[in-house]
């Protein structure tokens, strides 16, 4: 079952007002440098000035830079710049946004989730994951844990609902919302739900769901680190009701109809040449490769046209000569001699097809000089200006991963490749903070 509950979270107090827009930040691991410094522009008070202590991102600093953010924090909350909220909530969070013409409410909320390992085959739990994890940006997110004692940014979980029913519970009767932020054009909406008989509905209904994590898998595997951590301060286990056995969560139904997926296209470098007569005689008898009958100034269209085919299909840029090409697959299952072990769901990815074949089988063999390089966007019109005819002359575009295909592969315990899901908007950071000490 997921055992979720309400907390107490910290946030920003009401001598900020009812709009936190210069208060809040995307997740830190989208932020650079300049991303930073302009979010700190806006006000001191930014809550980046705590969640992103050392750049680059998702790589460990130095001790120091952890202690000065436990320092900002402490000092916040003294002054009264944060403040814990008296009763515990779960906390209603809706973001408005429009993109490719189309206006969406996307309806979730924040709640804490009791700590479990990710669900395997063999060891089935209500968590499950969709990608891998790496040691640097586990490691820099408990030492900021260790040192603050609270959780900044929540995970994005996502967990079936078909009929609707969470939502029902939590949003019926809800007013205007008491706190709001706008964050690169994206209105996030705040209600803090202290009702227990809504608290009551929302916690049963949830507890016959699995959640799938789509977005902070480094965050929940740092969790699962700083409760083993602070447990051996117990003697190896900790109280059932200790706030390190559960982790900050934003949950959202699957079937909501603000659950979006871009897809996240390739821009393709470090090639020696490329040549498109050899790239097809390549793809001979799996792939189709035709042009597209698209423009560039049209390549926004051609993704929309890709993105709404029933089976494998890839657009191919060739900065070189500004041309769109359309990749059909008329071998679905070319994975099968290549990656054995994996499930046919797997295998029949897109993200693992391009991967797997087409980038590993292909296009490094015969063109690369060394290892591809690969750089990525969600947004098709800035594909022409990522390339360059050298350095990245391709571009591969995609069609969105669905959504099913996480709930397929949780079953086997399989996780993507990397960059295969681009779940928009992100979650803002700053709204509410959990303190896990």
């Amino acid at each position: 079952m997921a055992d979720i509950k309400p907390f107490q979270a910290i946030r920003y107090s009401s001598r900020f007002g009812t709009d936190l827009s210069d208060l809040i930040a995307p997740p830190y691991d989208v932020l650079d440098g300049s991303g930073k410094s302009a979010l700190l522009s806006r006000s001191p008070r930014n809550i980046v000035e705590i969640d992103l202590p050392h750049l680059p991102a998702k790589q460990v600093g130095p001790d120091e830079c952890y202690v000065r953010s436990a320092d900002t924090l402490n000092r916040w909350l003294a002054d009264g710049t944060l403040i814990r909220d008296s009763e515990p909530a779960i906390y209603a969070y809706t973001q408005v946004f429009t993109i490719h013409g189309r206006t969406y409410h996307r309806r979730g909320f924040f709640a804490v989730v009791k700590l479990e390992p990710f669900s395997t085959p063999t060891e089935p739990t209500q968590i499950v994951p969709h990608e891998k994890t790496y040691p640097d940006a586990i490691i820099d997110r408990l030492k900021l844990t260790t040192a603050t004692g609270v959780q900044l940014s929540p995970i994005f979980g996502l967990f079936p609902d078909e009929t609707g029913i969470v939502n029902q519970h939590l949003y019926s009767g809800l007013g205007p919302p008491p706190i709001t932020g706008t964050l690169d054009g994206v209105v996030n909406q705040l209600w803090p739900v202290t009702d227990k008989q809504v608290i009551d509905h929302v916690t049963e209904a949830m507890k016959s769901r699995k959640i799938y994590i789509a977005d902070g898998h480094h965050r929940y595997t740092m969790a699962l680190a700083y409760q083993k951590q602070v447990a051996e301060a117990y003697g190896g286990r900790l109280p059932e009701d200790h706030p390190a056995n559960y982790c900050l969560f934003v949950l959202l139904s699957m079937h909501d109809p603000g659950c979006v997926i871009l897809p996240t296209h390739r821009i393709v470098g470090n090639l020696k040449s490329f040549d498109l007569s050899t790239f097809r005689q390549k793809l001979s008898g799996v792939f189709t490769v035709q042009e597209s009958g698209y423009s560039v100034d049209q390549i926004r269209d051609f993704e929309q046209a890709i993105s709404k085919e029933s089976h494998t299909v890839f657009g191919l840029y060739d900065a070189k000569t500004r041309r769109l090409y359309t990749l059909r697959l008329i071998q679905p299952d070319i994975l099968a001699s290549h990656e054995p072990g994996q499930s046919p769901a797997w295998r029949r990815l897109d993200v693992a097809i391009l991967r797997r074949y087409l980038l590993d089988e292909i296009i490094q063999p015969t063109f690369a000089d060394g290892d591809v390089k690969l750089a990525y966007t969600a947004y098709a019109d800035e594909i022409p200006t990522l390339t360059d005819g050298e350095k990245y002359p391709l571009a591969l575009i995609l069609r969105p991963t669905p959504l099913k295909a996480l709930e397929d592969l949780g079953v086997h315990g399989e996780v993507m490749p990397q960059k295969s899901t681009f779940f928009y908007p992100k979650l803002a950071t700053g709204l509410v903070i959990n303190p896990v000490s």
